[in-house]
C-alpha cells in the first residue's frame, strides 16, 4: 500500500521572531510514514541546504518547485518507491506546483503537489486550469492533484460559517461581482473528471470531520474550513483504502493547517 500525504507546514515550519515548529514537523512525518509527501510554504527551503537535512531525517528524496511570487512547493518520495520523471509546471503559479512521476505496479503515479493563491477566486480558477492541463498530459490514468488548495468544496453550503469572518479574510471566498461564495477552483477539477477523496472514503462522515484549518496553533484567517485537498483520477479513487486527517499529538500545534494522508493500493514499480 501506497501513502500519500499532504501539509501545508507554515512558513517553513519556523516563525519569525517566534518558535521553531520543525522537530514536531519532522515528528508527525515519522509517525505517519508516507511514502508521498506533499509539502507547502517551504520558506527558506530553497537555499542553504535546508530541504535536503529535512528529507534526510524523514528518510525521503526531495523534489522541490521554487516560487518567484510566494513560497516553494515540494514533493518528497520514500525507497523503495523510484521516481521516474519529475520537474515544476511551467505557469506562473503564485505559489508553485511540482510534477512527480513514481514507477508503481500498475504503471506511472503522477503526482501533481501545488498551493493555490490565497487572495482571490478568480486566479484560483486559473491556477486550477493549468492543473487540469498538467492531468491530461499525465503519462497514465493515475494521477494525484493535491497541496493547499485554499478553496472551498462546491458540495458544502459555506454561508453561515463564512458570514462569521472577519471581511478582510471572508473576502478571499467571494465572488468579486455578487458576493457569492467562490468555490470555482475545486468545481473546475472536479469537473475534470477528478474525484474528491476525503468525502470519497468517508461517505455519511459529518463535514466537519474532513475540515484542515485552523489548528490548535491557530489561524485567525480560517473558520472550521477544508482547504486541503487530495484529488485523485478514478483510476486512483479505484485503489483508495483509506482518507483522513491527522490530527493529535504534534499535529495539532506543528502548522495551522492539518495533515491529509489517504492509503492508496499501488506498490512500488
Amino acid at each position: 500500500m501506497l501513502r500519500v500525504m499532504t501539509w501545508n507546514i507554515r512558513t517553513g515550519g519556523r516563525d519569525r521572531g517566534g518558535s521553531d515548529r520543525l522537530d514536531q514537523v519532522v515528528q508527525v512525518v515519522d509517525e505517519q510514514a508516507p511514502d508521498v509527501l506533499a509539502l507547502q510554504e517551504l520558506r527558506g527551503f530553497d537555499r542553504g541546504g535546508l530541504l535536503a537535512e529535512v528529507a534526510g531525517r524523514v528518510g525521503m528524496t526531495p523534489h522541490l518547485a521554487r516560487s518567484c511570487f510566494g513560497q516553494p512547493v515540494a514533493v518528497l518520495v520514500r525507497p523503495p518507491y523510484q521516481v521516474i520523471d519529475a520537474g515544476t509546471l511551467r505557469r506562473p503559479f503564485h505559489h508553485a506546483a511540482a510534477r512527480v512521476v513514481v514507477a508503481t505496479s500498475a504503471g506511472p503515479f503522477t503526482v501533481l503537489g501545488t498551493h493555490l493563491y490565497p487572495y482571490s477566486g478568480g486566479r484560483r480558477r486559473m491556477e486550477a486550469d493549468w492543473l487540469v492541463s498538467a492531468v491530461r498530459r499525465a503519462p497514465g490514468p493515475l494521477t494525484l492533484v493535491t497541496g493547499d488548495l485554499n478553496s472551498l468544496d462546491p458540495t458544502v453550503d459555506h454561508t453561515e460559517r463564512l458570514a462569521g469572518m472577519p471581511a478582510l479574510y471572508r473576502r478571499r471566498h467571494l465572488r468579486r461581482s455578487g458576493g457569492t461564495v467562490d468555490t470555482r477552483a475545486i468545481g473546475r477539477l472536479l469537473a475534470a473528471d477528478l474525484v474528491d477523496l476525503w468525502p470519497s472514503g468517508n461517505v455519511g462522515a459529518p463535514e466537519a470531520a474532513g475540515r484542515t484549518v485552523p489548528t490548535r496553533f491557530g489561524g485567525a484567517e480560517f473558520a472550521g474550513m477544508r482547504l486541503d485537498y487530495l484529488l485523485g483520477t478514478h483510476a486512483v479513487a479505484q485503489r483508495m483504502g483509506e482518507c483522513r486527517v491527522i490530527r493529535g499529538g504534534a499535529a495539532d500545534t506543528a502548522s495551522d493547517h492539518y495533515p491529509l494522508r489517504a492509503t492508496l493500493d499501488l506498490d512500488a514499480g
